[in-house]
């Protein structure tokens, strides 16, 4: 059975995942912890990704040489771009863009230089299957993270997204900024600092990966309110519940 690799952004994501897992061992490369064990019956590896898009991508060069996982999923928290895109909400990922790269006038902006392309798609059977867990996950949040956590962050009904994410070496925390990635990538639902680093590893690896992100702010001036708090009352609990109803089979 192919190994699965879950690999989280925040600290905070990552002890909350790790009693879930199972069999647990651990090995050390270039000064990152990989937890292999299982979980749900699933043979599973989770790490740390560190943040931004360098150590994202020395991550997934790891996980894809050292330990030869087949797929990669990329959890996590995003400031929400998109209309409609609120805080608790979910965003999967359809595609991811850098959206601070640009090496113009040589070549487009936001291509990345000798891909020819600047877009690069998740797996969409990968997604897809954690849309499902994701969609009936949110459909019971109440339940799973309390009335009292949803109503202390202003969550009221949360929604599911699919489409564009787009990635840069900086938090995105202005309203001034958050306005700028609209006005010049309108389809683009969240930003976040890894996961388009993720996926030029992957794509340069034929692996299939898939990235979703809980939506903890509105990437504006209040961004930074709040952030580690919600982190561990919300997205790390959703977080869990997808990947375990995602890997249980539970949904379709």
């Amino acid at each position: 059975m192919s190994r699965i690799a879950i690999v989280s952004a925040m600290h905070q994501e990552l002890r909350a995942l790790l009693p879930a897992l199972d069999k647990h061992q651990s090995a050390t490369f270039a000064g990152r912890t990989f937890h292999i064990g299982t979980m749900e019956g699933q043979p599973v590896v989770m790490t740390l990704s560190g943040i931004g898009k360098v150590a994202a991508a020395t991550t997934a060069t790891l996980l894809l040489q050292e330990i030869d996982v087949q797929r990669i999923v990329f959890t996590g928290a995003a400031g929400g771009l998109g209309p409609g895109v609120r805080v608790g909400d979910v965003v999967v990922a359809r595609e991811l863009l850098q959206h601070d790269m640009d090496a113009s006038p040589l070549f487009p902006r936001y291509e990345v230089p000798l891909t020819g392309r600047a877009r690069f798609p998740t797996d969409p059977d990968l997604s897809a299957a954690l849309a499902s867990a994701a969609l009936h996950c949110l459909q019971h949040a109440a339940e799973r993270i309390g009335e009292t956590h949803l109503a202390d962050f202003g969550i009221d009904s949360p929604l599911l997204h699919q489409g564009l994410v787009v990635s840069g070496d900086r938090f995105v925390a202005t309203a001034a900024e958050s306005e700028a990635l609209r006005a010049a990538l309108p389809d683009a639902l969240a930003v976040e600092m890894e996961g388009a680093a993720l996926a030029q590893v992957c794509a340069d690896f034929g692996r299939p990966f898939a990235v979703i992100r809980t939506v903890s702010d509105r990437a504006d001036d209040s961004a930074h309110v709040d952030f580690n708090r919600f982190i561990v009352d919300v997205a790390s609990v959703y977080t869990r519940e997808i990947l375990a109803t995602w890997m249980s089979g539970a949904v379709e």
